[in-house]
């Protein structure tokens, strides 16, 4: 755990790790990590509104299925998903937590594989943990996207993914 002037300590998985070392990878990080948890969590998509190329974008919800012959283009323009980012964070935020449930989607969280090549990216996060709710249940956290980039007006973008992936993604041999 780090300590931050005026703040609660943040756990490793709050840190950029590409922080000081890769300009470029800690941007993306920070848009695909903090900037993205921090706005679910408030169900605020105005914080990432600006994060997406919207002309370009498409997402493929993979439905935790590991056979992508069962992968859908779930989300053909920004707009169908913004529309179901809101609908999951409007339901997160009604949801009554046992925990700091930021800090524990943080602590679920993986960014650590990056790949850039020009003026394009892929990213890998991944989601591994759980939220313990109020009620005794707790709220699974076990998937991964890939998320595709592009450096436009400056500073990278979200142009598509790939998600909602079994994680592990298990292929049959």
């Amino acid at each position: 755990m780090k300590m931050v002037s005026g703040m609660q300590a943040l756990s490793d998985n709050q840190s950029n790790p590409f922080s000081g070392t890769d300009a470029d990878r800690a941007e993306i990080w920070d848009m695909l990590v903090q900037r993205d948890i921090n706005a679910f969590v408030s169900a605020d998509w105005s914080q990432v509104a600006d994060d997406f190329d919207e002309a370009a974008f498409f997402g493929v919800d993979g439905g935790k299925a590991a056979n992508p012959d069962d992968w859908t283009l779930g989300f053909p323009d920004l707009a169908t998903y913004r529309s179901e980012w809101l609908r999951q964070a409007r339901e997160f935020a009604e949801t009554e937590f046992a925990e700091d449930a930021r800090a524990a989607i943080f602590d679920a969280t993986r960014l650590t594989q990056i790949e850039i090549s020009g003026g394009r990216a892929i990213a890998h996060k991944k989601f591994d943990g759980a939220i313990r709710k109020a009620d005794g249940s707790e709220d699974r956290l076990l998937w991964q996207t890939l998320y595709f980039c592009v450096h436009k007006e400056g500073r990278w973008k979200i142009c598509g993914f790939a998600g909602y992936l079994p994680n592990p993604l298990v292929v049959a041999s």
